[in-house]
């Protein structure tokens, strides 16, 4: 993909946004493990821990690129990142349950890495979906994200807070890479290429069920928190 090119801007647009939509597993991980250790050693175990973190990140990601060129890994890919873009918008608020805080400068820098790579699957296929194959912008993404997430995440967390429907658009990007994922697959990406309308048509339904499947789960379990409240008013 040429550098100097429009897709190539708007492929590394959409894997730092993809970087901060999903930043919020990684603030959370970080607070919680450093949360034990003295103020001037918190510091260096959210840079480490992240430094550490992000350089495993990318290690994966190149080799996912790679894992791509085999036939039918686009179809996986896309189908999981479908799953994670319908997981964004359901997650639960517990989830992060299991992350212990680290007593020492070097166990937190440890929880930091080993639970970030446990929980950076969903990270790891989006971007290689969006990077197109290019080794440039998966580490360009991945190094603009870096000081983002270090400093801004639990920033972009209290905003994604105070405005929802960042998170939807969110899941609407993670779509549209899952959907892209999808055509590009060997077996029928002739089809796609052949027919843009059937190629658009197919992007905007992906997004649109992926968002609407949320919309409708999230309702449900709003309509099931109030009736249980409901039931124990005496």
């Amino acid at each position: 993909m040429d550098v100097f090119s429009v897709d190539f801007w708007l492929a590394l647009l959409n894997i730092v946004f993809i970087d901060l939509i999903l930043a919020g597993d990684n603030a959370i991980v970080i607070g919680m493990a450093a949360r034990n250790l003295p103020q001037h050693q918190q510091k260096k175990a959210v840079l480490w821990g992240t430094v550490g973190a992000i350089g495993i990140r990318i290690i994966a990601t190149v080799v996912v690129v790679r894992l791509l060129d085999l036939p039918w890994l686009h179809l996986a890919g896309g189908i999981l990142l479908l799953w994670i873009a319908y997981k964004l918008l359901v997650q639960e608020d517990d989830q992060h349950g299991g992350i212990k805080a680290g007593n020492t400068l070097w166990q937190s820098i440890q929880t930091i890495i080993i639970a970030d790579a446990a929980m950076g699957l969903d990270n790891v296929i989006a971007v290689a979906g969006a990077s197109h194959g290019s080794m440039l912008l998966v580490t360009l993404g991945l190094l603009i994200s870096v000081p983002v997430i270090v400093w801004g995440s639990t920033l972009f967390i209290k905003l994604i807070n105070k405005f929802t429907w960042i998170i939807y658009l969110g899941s609407g990007v993670l779509g549209y890479t899952a959907a892209k994922m999808i055509t590009h697959e060997k077996a029928y990406e002739d089809f796609f290429k052949e027919s843009p309308a059937f190629y658009w048509s197919f992007i905007i339904l992906i997004i649109v069920l992926i968002i609407a499947a949320g919309l409708f789960t999230n309702n449900r379990r709003k309509q099931a928190a109030h009736k249980r409240k409901r039931l124990r008013r005496p």
